[in-house]
C-alpha cells in the first residue's frame, strides 16, 4: 500500500470524491450531514483519517486496501458529523441515513392518505431497537405512529 499522506493527489481526490458523494443528494441517497457542518466535518474528518494513517504499524498496512482504507474514513465521516450536529433528530439521521426523516411522506395504514413524519426517536423493546414515528395525515390531520426496526 502507498503512504497515505495529506495533500498528495491520491489522498486529496480520495477525501474529495467521498465528501462529495455523501454531501451530495443521490437518486437513492440523500445527504445526512446539515450544510452548518460541512466545513467542521471536512476538516476534522480528514485529520482524524490522516492521523489513523500514520498511526498504522508498517505491517500492517499490508493488510489495508482501497476498500478498507475507504470505509474507515466513511466511519471517521460518520463518528465525527455525530459530534457536530445540535439535535437529536440530526443525530439519528447520521445513525440511519436511509431511514424516513422528518418531514417526509408515508402512507397510513390504509394507503388512501399520505401523512407527513413530525416526529422520531428510537426506542428499545427488549433487545431489539426501533425507529418510531409521529406521522399527522396531511387530509384530516389525524395523528397516528409506526415503528421500523432498525439494523444492528
Amino acid at each position: 500500500m502507498k503512504e497515505l499522506e495529506l495533500n498528495t493527489v491520491e489522498s486529496s481526490e480520495m477525501v474529495e470524491q467521498t465528501f462529495k458523494f455523501w454531501f451530495t443528494d443521490q437518486d437513492h441517497i440523500r445527504s445526512p450531514f446539515p450544510s452548518y457542518i460541512r466545513p467542521a466535518l471536512k476538516t476534522e474528518a480528514t485529520a482524524k483519517f490522516f492521523d489513523w494513517a500514520n498511526g498504522i504499524n508498517p505491517k500492517a498496512k499490508d493488510e489495508l486496501n482501497d476498500q478498507i482504507i475507504g470505509e474507515k474514513f466513511e466511519e471517521l465521516i460518520f463518528e465525527t458529523a455525530n459530534g457536530l450536529v445540535k439535535t437529536e433528530d440530526e443525530k439519528i439521521t447520521i445513525l440511519y441515513p436511509f431511514l424516513p426523516r422528518l418531514g417526509d411522506k408515508l402512507n397510513d395504514n390504509d394507503n388512501s392518505n399520505d401523512s407527513q413524519i413530525i416526529d422520531r426517536l428510537i426506542i428499545k423493546e427488549g433487545d431489539t431497537s426501533f425507529l418510531k414515528v409521529n406521522l399527522e395525515n396531511n387530509v384530516t390531520k389525524e395523528k397516528w405512529e409506526t415503528k421500523f426496526e432498525l439494523p444492528l
